[in-house]
């Protein structure tokens, strides 16, 4: 059969058993030995040590307590690195998950990423690429998280200014805290309603 003739696999909604599969962990279930999940830098991974953090909310502003979240990031130098291995001191690939507790947050333990510059060689501010998946969203959001700390490098951002509103940057910028005493930021996603955050096609 031609290829130009096949349909198109339909979509479907990722919720609610997506952490039974990929989120264990959050799910009280034991992990696997290979678990490719919210530790994207080891101890001996060079650069700056940061937690990233956050809530997921709904339309209603509640919390979605079970949101499966996928994060790709450069390294300190800002070079990717496509292959996977959990030996490795840094991978620029990890998971995390809310949790169902009262808590509800995901979290995820990297190293702060560098500049990489585009295919037009445009240098983008250090950021974080985010997918998000949830139960009542068809096609996963995808989104990127940069860092308050970085105004400058955020003002001249290829990506950021696409965005017409001002404003509307807003809802990608991490804000800079502590938790359990070591740097992190925090980055809350609204999937609608007041200060949704802005997703990307692509």
């Amino acid at each position: 059969m031609p290829v130009e003739l096949l349909p198109e696999t339909p979509s479907q909604t990722a919720g609610p058993y997506v952490h039974i599969g990929l989120a264990l962990a959050a799910a009280g279930n034991p992990t696997r030995a290979q678990e490719i999940w919210n530790q994207m830098a080891g101890p001996d991974a060079p650069g700056e040590h940061i937690v990233l953090v956050g809530h997921v909310y709904d339309g209603n502003g509640h919390l979605v307590r079970d949101a499966f979240l996928e994060l790709w990031q450069a390294d300190h130098q800002g070079q990717y690195d496509e292959d996977y291995d959990q030996s490795k001191p840094f991978n620029g690939f990890g998971r995390t998950a809310t949790t169902f507790d009262a808590g509800s947050e995901w979290t995820a333990y990297t190293v702060k990423p560098g500049v990489v510059h585009n295919a037009a060689g445009v240098p983008m501010a250090p950021h974080v690429n985010v997918a998000l998946f949830a139960r009542g969203i068809n096609i996963h959001l995808n989104t990127r998280l940069y860092f308050e700390d970085e105004a400058e490098a955020n003002a001249k951002d290829p990506v950021l200014n696409l965005i017409e509103q001002p404003q509307r940057r807003e809802t990608l910028i991490a804000k800079r805290c502590e938790v359990d005493g070591k740097p992190a930021y925090r980055f809350d996603i609204r999937i609608q309603g007041d200060g949704e955050t802005v997703f990307f096609d692509f």
